[in-house]
């Protein structure tokens, strides 16, 4: 028995329930201080953020499993469905699938798990998509459906799931439980805990051909949400993504076993990162809003261009900072009117510089 679904105690997860405590009064409490920092937020900001958080969710778990959307594309189609602006680009079929999933969590967060919602969901991630026998339903092949790397003639197998003949029997266990543990629900479980549980029982199922980490870790969105009863805007994907060795570690030590102590204290810990990064981007946001105000007025086309291209990288910055080089870049200045733009920027307060002639670097001064 490999497996943690081969064991007697499935689904029986076990693990100190305790050595969470500390994590959940911490992520109920930041969720106050991102409710009160996006108050700061006028309209178009608001909206602003909510498209960037939403896409970015979507585009770093598909960078997760190894597939590149277009940040902007996505921005754009999200922005289209949620009714905030007009679609002026145009988005493959998988950057609008991915984008309508979502939105869709976006909107229903609160409605009950259905094996339709499910369906819908994989349905829109699979759009364009012609090679899978299954599309919007659980998968029925009667091969067994494994994770595998390496040549064929070697490979290694990471995990093997419930087979197919299974899956409707297991979901349905799977969603009974889910909604039962709802904030609404007859045994409602805290937040950090329930949506550690969902992520994990879910893709332990791995109940469809292919997508089943991205709806898995929509999953988990869904079950934040619902327990701050309120769309969620935690940047879970963002975070996973930049700690993806370790999340596929952990899933598969979890995959061995139902003792999953480990398993829960690691995802706490992500959630809580995640939490900090979304209020790190709404303060971000705002700093963004008065930095422009200042400015308003003050800047020629050529370093306004320059500026919005710098904080479209968001919080993290512009990597290694900006040189003359990258100015020139940018706008198609000369090099005399590039030294003369960074020059003016800087006694504007609007960058830092480090460094002399052409090892000076430019940093934004939001402060």
């Amino acid at each position: 028995m490999r497996w943690n679904w081969q064991r007697p105690d499935w689904p029986q997860f076990q693990f100190e329930k305790s050595h969470l405590r500390e994590a959940e009064t911490q992520f109920l409490k930041g969720s106050g201080v991102v409710v009160g920092a996006m108050q700061h937020l006028d309209k178009d900001a608001n909206q602003q953020l909510i498209v960037q958080l939403i896409s970015q969710e979507m585009v770093e778990s598909s960078a997760i499993e190894g597939e590149v959307l277009d940040r902007a594309s996505v921005q754009s189609s999200i922005a289209r469905q949620l009714g905030f602006a007009p679609d002026k680009r145009r988005s493959t079929p998988a950057e609008a699938g991915a984008a309508e999933l979502m939105v869709d969590l976006y909107r229903h967060y609160a409605a009950p798990l259905t094996d339709q919602i499910l369906f819908d969901w994989h349905a829109m991630l699979m759009n364009g998509r012609r090679d899978l026998d299954v599309i919007g339903g659980y998968r029925m092949h009667a091969e067994a459906m494994q994770i595998i790397s390496g040549p064929l003639h070697a490979s290694h197998i990471h995990f093997a799931a419930p087979p197919s003949k299974n899956v409707s029997f297991e979901m349905a266990r799977f969603i009974e439980w889910f909604n039962r543990t709802a904030p609404t629900g007859a045994e409602p479980l805290p937040a950090i805990e329930r949506a550690a549980v969902a992520h994990l029982w879910f893709e332990t199922i791995h109940p469809f051909e292919d997508g089943n980490g991205r709806i898995g870790r929509a999953l988990a969105e869904k079950a934040l949400a619902q327990s701050l009863e309120a769309p969620t805007l935690t940047a879970l994907a963002a975070t996973i993504n930049v700690h993806k060795k370790a999340y596929y570690l952990e899933l598969h030590c979890a995959s061995e076993t139902n003792h999953i102590d480990a398993w829960m204290e690691w995802f706490g810990n992500v959630v809580l990162e995640a939490q900090s990064r979304t209020l790190q981007n709404i303060r971000f946001l705002i700093e963004k809003t008065r930095f422009l105000d200042r400015l308003r007025d003050k800047l020629n086309t050529r370093q306004e261009k320059a500026l919005l291209r710098m904080l479209a990288e968001g919080p993290d910055g512009f990597q290694g900072g900006l040189s003359a080089q990258n100015y020139r870049s940018i706008t198609g200045a000369t090099s005399a009117t590039a030294t003369r733009d960074l020059a003016d920027l800087v006694s504007l307060g609007a960058l830092n510089r480090t460094g002399e002639n052409r090892y000076a670097r430019y940093s934004l001064c939001l402060g």
